[in-house]
């Protein structure tokens, strides 16, 4: 019964690699035509856009002066994190093999 699974599995594995190539084919040829179409009408990725000029614009509510900002005059220490010694690790698999010599 498992050989037959496995039969049914490969067909349909197989069926689906054979859609996909045809499919591929069939949607690459339909996305040329309608790529051509695009390019002939302006509606690729060129950047250009049905909206006008004014439409595209962004206008802002208020003009604020730019804030400015003043260096800090004192200087900060970096903190560094201390490593682990692996002196603790090393005594923790030590510890556990005496536990297991005694018994």
């Amino acid at each position: 019964m498992d050989r037959l699974i496995q039969i049914i599995r490969n067909f349909f594995i197989r069926i689906e690699g054979l859609l996909s190539v045809v499919f591929k084919g069939i949607f690459s040829f339909f996305s040329s035509i309608f790529g051509f179409f695009a390019k002939i009408f302006g509606f690729d990725s060129s950047g250009y856009f049905l909206e006008s000029d004014a439409a595209q614009t962004i206008k802002r509510g208020s003009e604020e002066p730019p804030v400015k900002t003043e260096p800090k005059t004192t200087l900060e220490t970096p903190t560094f994190t201390r490593r682990r010694s692996k002196n603790k690790v090393e005594d923790y698999y030590l510890n556990m093999a005496r536990e297991v010599g005694k018994k």
